[in-house]
């Protein structure tokens, strides 16, 4: 198969991979982009963590919290510029409190809400925004949550949306802040498909370093790896950004249960950002 440039920059950008290991893979795989995104995690060259695209769109995350009801939601527009203006401020977060009000089942049911302060639909008062901002502007998504319920936005480009079992308003927001931070994706292993765990240990079965290993003692050491790779992920079993001698499941047990959570990064997976928001809010806790 003819590897194109525009092959290899896709496998660049998807991976931080240097041009002609993402070409060398490129070949080794005839072409399949998922295939060589795995050589060169096998590699070293491409770590797990690194997101299938950096993030590059402009907007805001914003939330809206009333007594048992709580939403995010993320709003794009095209520079920062705007994203920094009051009005373009003032609605993300007024559509932030519109969802958690109405409870619209998607983006298209938000857009055809009736806005209660001035009685014309969602999709005509963006309409209008995009009129007198000058630049587009789309909702991209939201989640809504009941119960108690608990946030933290960092400077409108991280978002954080917590349920626990009890209100707990001290011991929720440093909840939020720490997710805001360590970026889990999990609350707990429970939640862990087998189907990620299957390919973690795929990975690092693959890996150059244990390739001369005998089979019993490459298993023992994939299985430590991967174990630590999901102990990582999960929110309990990460340790407490502001005390890293607790745990997250030290820190709240006997006081609460965490339920759920969302996180949202600004513009994550639209496009290309260099900017890394998980650093800048560790940076202020230390700070």
């Amino acid at each position: 198969m003819n590897i194109t440039a525009t092959m290899v920059k896709e496998l660049r950008d998807k991976t931080g991979a240097g041009m002609m290991d993402a070409k060398k893979a490129l070949v080794e795989v005839d072409g399949d982009m998922d295939k060589a995104m795995e050589v060169l995690r096998q590699k070293g060259i491409a770590s797990a963590e690194k997101k299938m695209g950096r993030i590059a769109a402009e907007g805001r995350v914003g939330s809206y919290i009333d007594s048992s009801v709580g939403a995010m939601i993320e709003v794009n527009c095209e520079t920062d510029f705007v994203a920094k203006n009051e009005e373009f401020i003032e609605l993300t977060n007024g559509l932030a409190e519109l969802v958690a009000k109405t409870n619209p089942a998607d983006v298209a049911a938000l857009e055809a809400t009736t806005c209660p302060k001035c009685g014309k639909l969602i999709s005509d008062v963006l309409k209008e925004k995009i009129a007198s901002i000058g630049e587009k502007i789309t909702i991209r998504r939201f989640v809504r949550y009941e119960g108690n319920v608990a946030t933290y936005i960092h400077n409108g480009k991280i978002g954080v949306l917590l349920e626990t079992s009890v209100a707990n308003e001290e011991l929720a927001k440093d909840i939020c802040l720490h997710i805001a931070s360590s970026a889990p994706e999990f609350v707990s292993r429970n939640e862990i498909p087998a189907s990620v765990i299957e390919e973690e240990r795929r990975i690092e079965m693959g890996k150059e370093d244990l390739q001369k290993k005998p089979e019993q003692i490459r298993e023992k050491i994939v299985e430590g790896r991967v174990n630590k790779l999901m102990a990582e992920r999960c929110l309990l079993e990460q340790s407490f950004v502001k005390n890293p001698d607790l745990t997250i499941e030290q820190l709240v047990s006997g006081k609460l249960d965490i339920k759920r959570f969302t996180r949202f990064v600004l513009g994550e997976g639209l496009e290309k950002r260099s900017e890394n928001f998980a650093e800048e809010v560790m940076g202020q806790i230390k700070g």
